[in-house]
């Protein structure tokens, strides 16, 4: 089975869509599959849209957070699934094909993670400019700064379960750096991670304004990279 897990933070008006083109393209696809909403500390109608959509669709189930937290609304999606293989989709990122291809990928059983990378040859980005040039700054920070092999951490993934989620339950940080982390502690691991390029556009505005992420995010990678190297270190040396 397939869980597609789906953060949601104030995205009512979007969200009855997202959910639509996912249930409908996996129905088609003849999979079997549950899809579950992350609702985390949204103030607009996305609680009363989400169970609009419970009430529709058998496969759509939620998780509730009281705050906003995208990383922590992934966490607690994953920790959620009983999927052999979780696929992490925006409610403005849906792509059906990315599914296609990572299940194509997952027939290599050495294969633990699968991102749709933004960098990747082949990809396409089409938001502004200003996203992109954030995006690539930060790709060439995890590339030089921790040692990532793969060009993208945020965005769309697919996993196999029973190899990412004790990586999941142990993570530290939520918010933006939650999937760098895990993307992070996946290679560490010595597990198998591969890209793939995607094409993404801008469906809608920014949750959160750059200006306020970048500050935040670089903060949070320090942390991420001064407790990687006290875990690298040992307790012996670690203190």
């Amino acid at each position: 089975m397939i869980s597609i897990v789906m953060p949601a933070h104030n995205e009512a008006g979007y969200l009855e869509s997202a959910v639509k083109t996912v249930v409908a393209g996996l129905r088609e696809r003849g999979q079997r599959f549950e899809v579950i909403i992350a609702e985390n500390g949204s103030s607009d109608a996305t609680w009363a849209e989400l169970n609009d959509l419970r009430a529709v669709f058998r496969e759509v189930s939620a998780v509730r957070l009281p705050t906003a937290d995208y990383g922590s609304a992934l966490r607690r999606g994953f920790l959620a699934a009983a999927g052999d293989i979780i696929v992490n989709f925006d409610v403005d990122f849906v792509d059906l094909a990315f599914v296609d291809e990572a299940l194509e990928r997952f027939q290599d059983s050495g294969v633990a993670l699968v991102v749709g990378s933004k960098r990747a040859p082949g990809a396409l980005d089409r938001r502004g400019l200003g996203r992109r040039a954030v995006t690539t700054v930060y790709s060439l920070l995890l590339r030089y700064g921790f040692g990532l092999h793969v060009s993208d951490t945020h965005g769309i993934k697919a996993m196999r379960r029973e190899a990412i989620a004790p990586l999941v339950a142990y993570c530290q940080f939520g918010q933006d750096v939650f999937d760098t982390e895990l993307v992070l502690r996946a290679e560490r691991a010595g597990l198998r991670v591969v890209e793939t390029p995607v094409t993404v556009r801008e469906l809608r505005p920014a949750r959160t304004p750059i200006w306020t992420r970048i500050p935040r995010s670089l903060f949070r990678l320090g942390q991420l990279r001064l407790r990687l190297w006290r875990e690298a270190e040992g307790p012996d040396r670690g203190g």
